[in-house]
């Protein structure tokens, strides 16, 4: 599975590379030459070689000066597939892949995955199985190499297993009731595995929500489809069940706008759901609406083809993890699907709501964004500020639907007074648009990928041509200046006999360096990284963490004794990451394993 052709141009945002290929490339030279080759050259190059290096570490450490606004990074020109699906595993790579259905892609291969050459002839160049529609982006090497999709994810859902394992689900054609498994490795030679099991039902634009059991998650809708399932499948005859909740908030007219249902795991066990505008509090148990909370207020839709997006507020120890409150920001106006076929864009949404969907009182409290977004991502920062981004400003999600791409990320902070929450951040110069996608990472950026809102790889003569570049945006926290505050070298030690990972409510050790006193505010957070596509983080969550004692040894090293989430409920069994914030400085996060007994 070699690449045929790939034109990568592999960039950083602070090193020519041009220069560093002229000192590293071979020189041709004949033997009388080697002889007598000049010693101060060979310690130029070899100077040269150190002085780059070293502008590269502190570069990627530090980080040039951003501003309150944050920055731009530019870390691939070609990723070779749109970004329209994007997961983090806990190895530091990430699962980027696209749909089968377009063809060719940016990544073409010499060989199928049966081992048959592909030519350049015209069949094999529009042979989807010539290129690569999925790869794996290492981190560390800033480098990817193509995975294999036997069926189209387009479109699907997924969740990560308590054991690192992707769990991918449904697609389009004969990918939509296809069950999928990419388990991450350290060699490179983990791939998809496809499973021989089917879902119940065609799962196209469901969501998918990782449960309190054991590697068990429920995947929820899908277009024309208003029922739920459980994968993976214990049994072959295991059906799914009907919800009317779908039924009853889906729009023909406007195609369906209850698509990629909005749906949190609340910490007493219940499902919060919402699809439209309306929302419910569901027993999955029992097959039962335990609550209906109020419409969310103002017209318009907020879910696909509207697409707005929406996050749990991060739980907190403080409150015993009871407190849940979820956000829902942007979406599309009434009419917006019917007028983008007619070629007209409507203003999206501006509004974003924030309910308590625990305790007995459920209100939406309404407040506005800098301005209409929708298509847009929303991110949960190491800080617990809520990071708005991709999208555009006008129209609706599908082929050629939107217009006015949203450039400038917006920074929500929830604690701060009503008026003074939202702020307005560095643009950039790419447009994501439909099918783009973000996620956090464990060093605090934040990865940017995908825009295709054509049917096919378009380059040229379309308004918002096919987008592979992969971008960083880069947080204010992370600025140089900063330095001094960011915890550093941080580890984490587990009991004996806990195999490699915590159990629920008991201790465990966290061990930092902080070259000065801690601020009065030190935080410890566990961070699920989430499966995202189609402006939906699927099972992101955040968990302030209780910090039992903390001692400060000598030389600047500090020991924390933390205590784990209290139950699944609160937090499934998995990979978390683990930040130590102090001041509201994040340091790098480390991997976290939390386990059932």
């Amino acid at each position: 599975m070699t690449p045929m052709h790939f034109g990568f141009n592999q960039t950083h945002s602070s090193i020519n590379f041009s220069f560093f290929l002229f000192f590293s490339m071979p020189i041709p030279l004949s033997m009388e030459d080697k002889k007598h080759f000049p010693l101060a050259f060979k310690l130029m190059v070899v100077v040269l070689f150190l002085l780059l290096h070293c502008v590269c570490f502190c570069t990627a450490v530090a980080g040039s000066s951003g501003g309150k606004k944050g920055k731009w990074q530019l870390l691939l020109n070609n990723t070779g597939v749109v970004g329209m699906h994007m997961a983090l595993t806990h190895h530091g790579t990430v699962i980027i892949f696209d749909q089968i259905g377009v063809g060719q892609s940016g990544y073409g291969l010499r060989r199928r995955y049966n081992g048959t050459r592909c030519m350049n002839t015209q069949h094999d160049l529009t042979d989807w199985s010539c290129f690569a529609h999925s790869v794996e982006y290492d981190m560390s090497l800033n480098k990817v190499r193509p995975l294999r999709l036997d069926t189209d994810p387009w479109c699907s859902s997924g969740s990560f297993l308590s054991n690192g394992t992707l769990l991918q689900t449904g697609g389009y054609g004969r990918g939509s009731r296809r069950i999928r498994y990419f388990r991450p490795c350290e060699n490179g030679h983990c791939d998809w595995r496809q499973s021989k099991t089917l879902l119940s039902d065609d799962r196209w634009y469901a969501s998918s929500q990782i449960l309190p059991e054991k590697d068990r998650a429920i995947v929820v809708g899908g277009r024309q489809v208003f029922s739920y399932e459980f994968v993976p499948k214990l049994h072959s005859n295991h059906r799914s069940f009907d919800l009317p909740f779908l039924h009853r908030t889906t729009n023909k007219n406007e195609g369906g706008n209850n698509l990629y249902p909005f749906v949190h795991l609340s910490s007493d066990g219940n499902l919060f759901i919402f699809a439209n505008r309306d929302s419910i509090l569901f027993n999955y148990k029992r097959n039962r609406v335990v609550k209906s909370f109020p419409r969310i207020p103002g017209a318009g839709s907020r879910n696909y083809p509207s697409s707005g997006s929406s996050v749990i507020l991060p739980l907190d120890h403080g409150d015993q993890f009871h407190k849940v409150e979820v956000m829902v920001c942007g979406g599309a106006a009434s009419g917006a699907h019917q007028a983008a076929g007619q070629g007209k864009f409507l203003k999206g949404l501006s509004s974003c709501g924030r309910m308590v969907i625990s305790g007995n009182t459920h209100k939406w409290n309404m407040e506005n964004m800098p301005g209409p977004r929708l298509l847009n991502d929303m991110l949960i920062l190491p800080t617990g500020d809520i990071l708005i981004i991709n999208g555009a400003k006008r129209g609706c999600a599908g082929w050629k639907n939107a217009a006015d791409p949203s450039l400038q990320p917006y920074l929500y902070k929830p604690k701060k007074t009503l008026g003074r929450r939202f702020s307005v951040l560095k643009s950039t110069k790419i447009a994501r648009m439909y099918h783009s996608s973000a996620i956090l990472t464990p060093d605090g950026r934040v990865l940017v990928a995908g825009s295709n809102p054509n049917n096919k790889y378009t380059f040229r003569n379309v308004r918002y041509p096919t987008e592979l570049r992969l971008q960083a945006f880069v947080p204010a926290y992370m600025d140089r200046q900063y330095h001094n505050t960011r915890p550093g070298n941080v580890s984490i030690h587990y009991g004996s006999g806990t195999n490699g990972g915590v159990r629920y409510g008991e201790g465990f050790s966290v061990r930092f360096w902080l070259g000065r006193k801690p601020s009065k505010t030190v935080e410890f957070s566990a961070y699920a990284p989430p499966f995202t596509t189609h402006s939906i983080s699927m099972n992101q969550r955040m968990l302030k963490l209780r910090c039992k004692s903390m001692v400060r040894g000598e030389g600047g090293w500090i020991n924390a004794a933390l205590e784990a989430p209290p139950s699944p409920n609160v937090a499934p069994s998995g990979y978390y990451m683990l930040t130590v914030i102090n001041g509201g400085i994040p340091s790098i996060s480390q991997w976290i394993r939390i386990i059932h007994a």
